[in-house]
């Protein structure tokens, strides 16, 4: 029988028996390569889901609050959004739950945290003073982070593991939120307002950009390291309650910075092997 032949109500051969439920959703079931063949699975993974439902939620949470103007509360809740963030991901490693489904539910819940979340706060924390200004460079922004998070979702089977292309949303929106949790009480006016603009694109550029960063990907949490390593950690979480919105700031601004200084470092070291070269 052809295609053409076969009946209006009769199934394909190879569609999936269709899911039976009380509940008014569908089951989810996933395919996934096991060895050589391929097994359909149902359900999703709760832990690293858990995770990123929290990152999702402070974002929300950062939106709203950064509405009624509470920027304090909503530049910590971005941090906190940044670190469940982190943890889902290397948790669905450690555990073996990674999945489809997780990558994409992640992918939304970043776009949401780090996207949309960072634009409202800074709009109504500084740039609502630029006034149609102030709106295109929010929109620019939310823009430049759903470009990153499309480009990251479309290459994260052939990128090179240890380096993020362009500046990883979560670490854009830290920088955006520690610039605020610093300077939340103080009285912006047109100039500072200004500046916090060109900081804000100068930072949406960045994740569209083709400079490379350190993904630190690289590190085994199962391994075992050596003892100072440890007590670096143990330092560097003690400066940081020192003044946690500056000392945070401060790491995100050179983590930002790393990544075009070392983009300017390998095109001069490349020039000056030409020159030696040629002489």
């Amino acid at each position: 029988m052809t295609e053409t032949e076969r009946e209006p109500n009769q199934p394909e051969a190879n569609a999936a028996p269709p899911v039976e439920t009380i509940f008014p959703v569908d089951e989810h079931v996933e395919e996934i390569q096991v060895g050589d063949q391929k097994v359909r699975r149902k359900g999703i993974y709760l832990l690293p889901n858990l995770f990123t439902t929290g990152a999702l939620f402070s974002g929300f949470y950062a939106t709203v609050a950064a509405t009624q103007h509470n920027f304090e509360h909503a530049a910590i809740a971005l941090i906190v959004a940044g670190i469940l963030d982190g943890l889902d991901g290397r948790i669905a490693r450690l555990t073996n739950t990674s999945s489809e489904f997780g990558v994409q539910y992640d992918s939304m819940s970043d776009l949401v945290s780090f996207g949309v979340a960072p634009s409202i706060l800074m709009f109504n924390w500084a740039l609502v003073l630029l006034g149609k200004l102030g709106w295109a460079i929010a929109f620019a922004y939310v823009a430049c982070a759903a470009l990153r998070l499309a480009r990251f979702n479309a290459q994260v089977k052939t990128a090179d593991k240890r380096y993020f292309v362009g500046l990883a949303s979560p670490a854009a929106a830290g920088l955006i939120a520690t610039m605020v949790w610093t300077g939340f009480d103080v009285d912006v006016g047109g100039g500072l307002a200004l500046l916090v603009g060109m900081v804000t694109l100068g930072v949406a550029l960045l994740m569209v950009s083709n400079v490379r960063y350190q993904s630190m990907k690289g590190i085994d949490f199962r391994g075992r390291v050596p003892f100072v390593f440890i007590l670096v950690m143990v330092m560097l979480f003690a400066i940081i309650t020192i003044d946690p919105p500056r000392v945070l700031l401060l790491i995100g601004v050179l983590y930002a910075a790393s990544g075009p200084l070392q983009t300017l470092f390998r095109i001069g070291f490349k020039r000056f092997g030409k020159e030696k070269s040629a002489q």
